[in-house]
């Protein structure tokens, strides 16, 4: 039988990898503990091996190519794969562990996952937890994130994606904000009204608001003389201090509201909300700290049903 991997090879998919996930040569060479140049020759002699470019680069940044995304999964997957296979033939007990890096909403991610965080590592000590906290969609493979937690299931065919929640929407406005304009009685009294607008990072359209007259489902476009981009928190912020009307998520604005910071608005045409998933790639082979994950932040909610 031909061999097809020695020492070195495994070696070079493992220097490979680090560079994808750290995003570059340097970083991968310090925790390697080798030199850049010889990551740099190491992936060059896989890119010959292959025929292929694994990366794209400039003399500013390097990144992963399309063909060595999906080379750096199958490869990150084949690894952990041995790893665990070796602490599970060699009697080991298999405890989660490694670096986890999860990508949240800044909604989600300071009111329901940043909160559970400290409860989790107290569970399992060897898992340390990377989170970026922000509205931008992330690039799995090209940037090494493990999960993501985002409003509306993908159209992709590469993510798994748990349905976390269900969040209520609610119209909210400051009691200064009312005093000085008056409350609206119907939906249509918001157009003579200042209507904080958020602006949708991944397509710079504006989110129209949802309500629901009637048992009908509607969406509605509003306006108003404030946009808000990538951060809808910055929305309630300007909401409590008088700027105008806002639609935010009812657990985002529960103290606003139980303090009397907020008033819930046109109450009767309330009742929409809109899904939170847990996304993270599909792979044959998904890493035990991952799992661990899943099945933790799942728990934590009745709805955690796999989205088909």
């Amino acid at each position: 039988m031909n061999r097809h991997f020695d020492d070195l090879m495994l070696g070079s998919l493992e220097l490979f990898c680090l560079a994808a996930e750290h995003g570059g040569f340097t970083a991968a060479a310090t925790i390697a503990g080798v030199t850049p140049a010889a990551v740099s020759r190491t992936v060059a002699r896989l890119e010959e091996r292959l025929g292929v470019r694994l990366f794209l680069r400039t003399t500013r940044q390097i990144r992963l190519s399309e063909a060595g995304r999906a080379y750096y999964e199958q490869c990150r997957q084949a690894l952990n794969q041995l790893v665990d296979a070796g602490r599970e033939v060699s009697g080991q007990q298999v405890a989660p562990s490694g670096l986890l890096r999860i990508s949240a909403p800044t909604t989600y991610g300071h009111h329901r996952l940043l909160p559970l965080l400290p409860q989790f590592r107290a569970r399992y000590p060897d898992i340390r937890v990377e989170v970026h906290v922000s509205n931008r969609n992330i690039d799995f493979a090209a940037e090494g994130y493990d999960l993501a937690v985002r409003v509306r299931a993908p159209g992709d065919s590469t993510l798994v994606a748990r349905h976390l929640e269900d969040f209520e929407l609610v119209l909210v406005a400051a009691p200064d904000y009312l005093r000085r304009h008056g409350e609206p009685q119907a939906l249509e009294d918001l157009r003579a009204h200042e209507c904080i607008q958020f602006e949708l990072p991944s397509s710079g359209r504006g989110i129209p608001w949802l309500f629901r007259k009637e048992l009908q489902d509607i969406e509605m476009s509003t306006s108003g003389g404030y946009l808000c981009s990538d951060d809808v928190v910055a929305g309630v912020t300007l909401a409590r201090h008088g700027a105008g009307i806002f639609q935010a998520y009812r657990f985002v604005v529960e103290d606003d509201l139980r303090q009397g910071q907020l008033i819930e608005l046109l109450k009767p045409f309330g009742g929409r909300s809109r899904p939170f998933n847990l996304l993270y790639p599909q792979l044959r082979f998904v890493p035990l700290r991952v799992r661990t994950f899943v099945d933790f932040l799942v728990s934590h909610h009745a709805g955690g049903k796999a989205v088909p």
